[in-house]
């Protein structure tokens, strides 16, 4: 049981990727989904990681995660494109919740990418607030293709990347709490066939925990 916090961002990480292998071997045990959990975090939550994630309704974190009531502090956007709110909610979750560990989502066939590439390409337009979301991951893809990735798991990679490095650039608190060890920032990309995480990129986090069943 994580109750015996504080976790390290090694520890988190473990935690959350142990889930994960549970979620594909097909044998979730579904922590803290019980009414004594309910009843348990009622009073306040202590989640051991925050969750930056897409909305892809088949990214839903403490499924893919096997986790329960209280564990994960989700946040979720279209192709996981971040603004003020988002970086609020982060800052809330290291700041005041103490989170170890703050892990950017991203999956193959993300239909946000595949709009921007297909804006770019194509020059398809989109309309209303879409167009927004659009524009924010746009800065990716063109950096995707000026380091010549043109594959579309390299672009989901790249995108995962530059996400990771926007909140630490923006975000002041959360920057302090990677370098204080207090907290650690990690990208992985989820494959909707097999349901397994992969290892993309880490800032405050030791090598060698990135390492085990992530396919880094």
């Amino acid at each position: 049981m994580h109750e015996a916090l504080p976790l390290t961002p090694s520890e988190a990480f473990e935690l959350l990727l142990a889930g994960n292998q549970r979620f594909v071997a097909g044998t979730p045990e579904h922590p803290n989904q019980d009414a004594a959990r309910r009843a348990e975090t009622a009073p306040g939550q202590r989640p051991f990681a925050a969750l930056f994630g897409c909305s892809d309704s088949r990214l839903a974190a403490e499924i893919v995660f096997d986790r329960g009531l209280g564990d994960l502090f989700v946040v979720r956007t279209a192709g996981h494109v971040a603004g003020a709110e988002v970086l609020g909610s982060i800052e809330y979750a290291v700041s005041v919740l103490d989170c170890p560990l703050v892990v950017v989502l991203g999956h193959d066939s993300c239909g946000a990418v595949a709009a921007t590439r297909a804006a770019l390409t194509d020059g398809l337009g989109t309309t209303g607030y879409v167009r927004d979301v659009v524009e924010r991951v746009t800065t990716s893809v063109l950096a995707a293709r000026a380091a010549g990735l043109t594959g579309d798991d390299d672009i989901i990679d790249e995108h995962i990347r530059h996400t990771v490095d926007l909140l630490l650039d923006r975000s002041r608190v959360l920057a302090d709490q990677v370098t204080a060890g207090k907290t650690a920032v990690v990208g992985l990309s989820y494959r909707l066939a097999d349901g397994s995480a992969r290892f993309v990129t880490a800032r405050g986090l030791p090598e060698e925990a990135a390492a085990p069943g992530t396919g880094a």
